[in-house]
C-alpha cells in the first residue's frame, strides 16, 4: 500500500532537487542530485517507484534521461497528491 506520506515525501524531495538541478549550471552538483535521487530511488518504497516509473527500466538512474526522468516524477507525484481530499482545519 502506497502511503500519502511516501508519496508526500518522494515529492518535496525531487521538487527541491528538481528546483536545483534545472538551473544549476555546475556539473558536479548536478552529478550530486543523479546520485542524491538514484539513491533515495533505490530505498523509496517500491510500489511507489514502479507506479511513477511506468515500466520504464533505469528510471531516475540513467543518466542520459535523468533530466526527463525527474521533471515526470515530479509531475507524476505531484498529480498522486492531488488525488487525495484537501482537509480543512
Amino acid at each position: 500500500m502506497i502511503t500519502k506520506d511516501s508519496i508526500q515525501s518522494a515529492y518535496c524531495f525531487f521538487h527541491q532537487k528538481w528546483n536545483v538541478y534545472a538551473r544549476s549550471k555546475m556539473d558536479w552538483q548536478k552529478d550530486d542530485i543523479v546520485c542524491a535521487i538514484s539513491s533515495y530511488a533505490d530505498s523509496m518504497s517500491r510500489e511507489l517507484y514502479e507506479e511513477i516509473a511506468e515500466g520504464k527500466a533505469d528510471f531516475l538512474h540513467d543518466y542520459s534521461t535523468f533530466a526527463n526522468d525527474l521533471k515526470t516524477a515530479v509531475g507524476r507525484l505531484e498529480k498522486r497528491l492531488e488525488s487525495y481530499p484537501s482537509t480543512k482545519e
